[in-house]
């Protein structure tokens, strides 16, 4: 079973997922495995080639997946590794069956999240990233390098492809009491590993989420996909939008690798064009997300 989807949809505890992290001897690897353990998160190993037989905060260490998944039963990765061994971490970690990864790495070559992704599909995995902050649903599980205090333990989604305004939108929500149920980055490259509209799809029946709050970004067409998704589905959930980099100039890249803007297409007047078709609003500023997921809530 696809671990990414049980969690969204509501049918498994994370905190009974068992994680494993491949570069966990690494400087970052190491830093953030325990801000996840003291967090909550379940992680149970961490694979280094050629470090097996150690131990990083007590969590043992071993050279392959395949080792860590016979030893401790393991049921989503995430990954801190440089990215000329992205794609072979990545590639493990689907081989030996785990369904569910999250790629923190950032500068992967396109063609090695195109062929990752295929893979993905394949084996009804997901990828979440690269070039992603993770994901966390309060108010103890994390699989990512968010701060954790942003986050309280509520009834909205949030899916981002910025990790700073994931942050932000989500502290805002928390400080309103609507909280947030998880916050998933799905990364800043021009493609994703898993996109906005496979995401909605996994929380579309759960009724512990009320809406879905969606941050985008100038470039590409992501946003008007699912403007034209909630359309056609009638999709069962509020959902409210915000839009970064209203006021960036044409072709020049913002960021991160996806956000630019080539003539007219994936500016910031289209995808609020085709937001408000679809009945979503579109905050000018962060803060005003709250505010109009509660009038969407009719609350």
């Amino acid at each position: 079973m696809n671990v990414l989807r049980q969690i969204l949809s509501g049918e498994r505890d994370p905190k009974d997922v068992r994680v494993l992290v491949q570069g966990i001897t690494g400087r970052y690897g190491r830093f953030h495995t325990e801000l996840m353990v003291k967090y909550g998160t379940n992680i149970v190993a961490g694979v280094t080639p050629g470090k097996g037989g150690q131990e990083v905060l007590g969590i043992p260490v071993y050279n392959t997946v395949r080792e860590a998944v016979e030893e401790k039963g393991i049921d989503a990765s995430i990954v801190f590794v440089p990215a000329p061994f992205y794609y072979s971490a990545v590639h493990e970690a689907l081989e030996t069956g785990l369904t569910m990864v999250v790629g923190i790495t950032e500068r992967v070559p396109v063609r090695d999240t195109l062929k990752l992704l295929h893979e993905a599909k394949e084996k009804n995995a997901n990828i979440i990233g690269p070039n992603t902050p993770g994901m966390i649903v309060p108010p103890a599980f994390k699989m990512g390098i968010m701060p954790y205090q942003p986050f309280k333990e509520g009834e909205i989604v949030v899916f981002s492809r910025s990790g700073t305004l994931t942050y932000e939108i989500s502290n805002y929500l928390s400080k309103d009491g609507l909280g947030v149920y998880t916050a998933i980055g799905i990364g800043g490259d021009p493609i994703n590993g898993t996109n906005f509209i496979e995401l909605m799809e996994m929380v579309k029946d759960n009724p512990k989420v009320s809406g879905i709050v969606v941050i985008g970004e100038i470039g590409g067409e992501a946003e008007e996909r699912v403007a034209k998704y909630i359309i056609e589905t009638s999709y069962p959930k509020a959902v409210v939008s915000y839009i970064a980099g209203r006021s960036a100039p044409k072709e020049k890249r913002m960021g991160h690798a996806g956000a630019i803007i080539y003539g007219n297409y994936g500016t910031v007047e289209s995808k609020e064009a085709a937001f408000k078709e679809a009945g979503v609003p579109v905050a000018k500023l962060p803060s005003e997300v709250p505010k109009l997921m509660r009038q969407k809530l009719g609350r």
